[in-house]
């Protein structure tokens, strides 16, 4: 018996030694591998979710495809920012071009980046060819309009099925917006993303793929004079840029906004980290013709959290965005 017990201790051992000598790749598989969807580049929330997204290796970012207006003049602000943050590999492709009404904010950053050197590759042909690689593997993190998500399901509805998941920035349940806490809630409002691209929401909440949905109800969170000094102060090259993106947020006219950022955009990345800081609900959402997200009879078609645990948001954004 004593026999048995020494040679299953050494083989434990054996096996713990063998994963120690593999490479980081072999021996911690990432927990989600994500294709990112975003406008980065008019609202600074972007900016700071993409942040988070880089600070966190359990987390392989596949590629970033370009959403809504101007989207060859995001590529060239992604491509600066990843290569002076030094994640130059991470692949960038461009989305469909779109009108778009919205300032964009941060062009100026843009347009300093290098100019490209070679077409860019098509964000639509990009999502597929990466869902039909790695099938069910592939979470698409959806943060801005849904105009690829539409093309990609119109194009190939049958591969697009193939994602393990949808997560989503958008829509509005059972809170519309507002600018505090203190005031009274507003009912459910026509949100930006869901109602800049109707048809591309309708494709994506009738395709049949899993959705996790955050909304206005649990998104908008405010980032508070202490948190932005400490993230600007930090000093690393990722907050160094974030910073500079958000000041010339700041510069630009919007007559909406304040100085104090909604990290809408961050919050369907701190639940892919830690699920917990949005609690999900199952609940059936229908998209109508004029943009609203109705949460209508039905089995469900999406997880959709309606509000957020803000303490806990917090401790896991500051701690992941302010590391060494």
């Amino acid at each position: 018996m004593s026999l048995c017990r020494s040679l299953l201790r050494r083989a434990a051992l054996s096996s713990i030694l063998l994963l120690a000598a593999l490479p980081a790749s072999f021996a911690a598989a990432p927990a989600h591998k994500v294709i990112v969807d975003m406008d980065i580049g008019d609202d600074i929330d972007d900016a700071f979710a993409l942040a988070l997204l880089l600070q966190n290796p359990d987390i392989e970012i596949v590629g970033i495809t370009t959403d809504w207006g101007d989207t060859a003049l995001r590529g060239r602000l992604l491509e600066r920012l990843l290569r002076e943050t030094g994640h130059a590999h991470i692949p960038v492709a461009q989305g469909i071009a779109t009108p778009n009404p919205t300032p964009f904010t941060q062009a100026r950053y843009a347009q300093r980046g290098a100019a490209p050197t070679q077409p860019p590759q098509d964000a639509i042909d990009f999502l597929l060819r990466e869902i039909k690689r790695q099938p069910g593997q592939i979470t698409i993190l959806a943060l801005g309009p849904l105009t690829n998500i539409g093309a990609a399901i119109a194009r190939d509805a049958a591969t697009f099925k193939q994602v393990k998941q949808v997560v989503m920035m958008g829509g509005s349940v059972r809170a519309g917006y507002r600018k505090s806490q203190y005031v009274p809630v507003r009912p459910a409002d026509k949100e930006y993303n869901i109602a800049s691209e109707v048809k591309g929401a309708q494709a994506l909440f009738g395709s049949g793929v899993p959705i996790v949905m955050m909304p206005l109800d649990s998104t908008q969170i405010r980032l508070d004079e202490v948190e932005r000094n400490a993230i600007f102060g930090h000093g690393s090259p990722l907050t160094d840029a974030v910073t500079l993106l958000y000041h010339q947020w700041i510069d630009t006219y919007q007559p909406w906004s304040s100085n104090m950022p909604s990290l809408f955009d961050v919050v369907p990345v701190t639940w892919l980290i830690d699920p917990a800081s949005c609690p999900t609900t199952p609940l059936r959402i229908a998209v109508t013709d004029d943009g609203y997200t109705r949460e209508v009879a039905g089995q469900a078609n999406a997880q959709v959290c309606l509000a957020s645990d803000q303490p806990r948001f917090f401790h896991l954004f500051m701690q992941r965005l302010l590391a060494r």
